[in-house]
């Protein structure tokens, strides 16, 4: 059976460098024979994460159909921009509206066991390596497993337009593949 993996980025960007690199990797992966669904965040529409909202109204639709299409993968491959060191807030809320409980399912069934794959992709030097970190710490503090190789593609601009090089294409490679083999085990 194929491992399926859920491609999405933190960016709410329509012309976001991350989810192009995201999808860069999806890409990769179905070449490797994994079945890859493409997520943009931006569709599901999640309102900021608020538990008076969540107490009055319920678990959003967004946010239920992300947590539909988390279960239905055995793991992830997710790019986020890096702001000030850290993820993105867009990423940072759809975690925490994918954490929150809900009737007929353990907690954080979402992530438990599950692996991720993470990349950033910035215009600038460092590539938005300064923001995985701390996504690799809050994905482990949910139970995820995430993959050693990671990736930041610096000067995204120049390396996105004109497709993808050899070096590029290694290092997602990497990634991919680290993931395919922890999510299939």
């Amino acid at each position: 059976m194929s491992t399926r993996l859920l491609a999405f980025s933190g960016s709410l960007r329509a012309e976001s460098f991350n989810t192009r690199l995201a999808f860069l990797a999806a890409d990769l992966a179905e070449s490797k024979g994994a079945v890859v669904t493409r997520l943009k965040l931006q569709d599901l529409n999640l309102p900021m994460f608020d538990e008076d909202s969540e107490a009055t109204s319920g678990l959003p639709a967004g946010a239920k159909e992300l947590k539909d299409l988390m279960r239905a993968h055995d793991g992830f491959l997710i790019a986020t921009p890096e702001y000030n060191g850290f993820m993105s807030g867009a990423l940072k809320n759809a975690i925490d509206w994918a954490t929150r409980p809900e009737e007929g399912h353990p907690p954080l069934d979402c992530f438990a066991g599950k692996t991720a794959g993470i990349m950033a992709a910035s215009p600038g030097g460092l590539g938005g390596i300064r923001g995985l970190p701390m996504l690799r710490l809050l994905l482990s503090n949910i139970g995820m497993n995430v993959a050693g190789a990671q990736y930041g593609l610096s000067h995204a601009s120049d390396a996105l337009s004109e497709g993808p090089d050899k070096a590029v294409e290694e290092a997602l490679t990497n990634v991919v593949t680290e993931v395919i083999r922890l999510a299939s085990a």
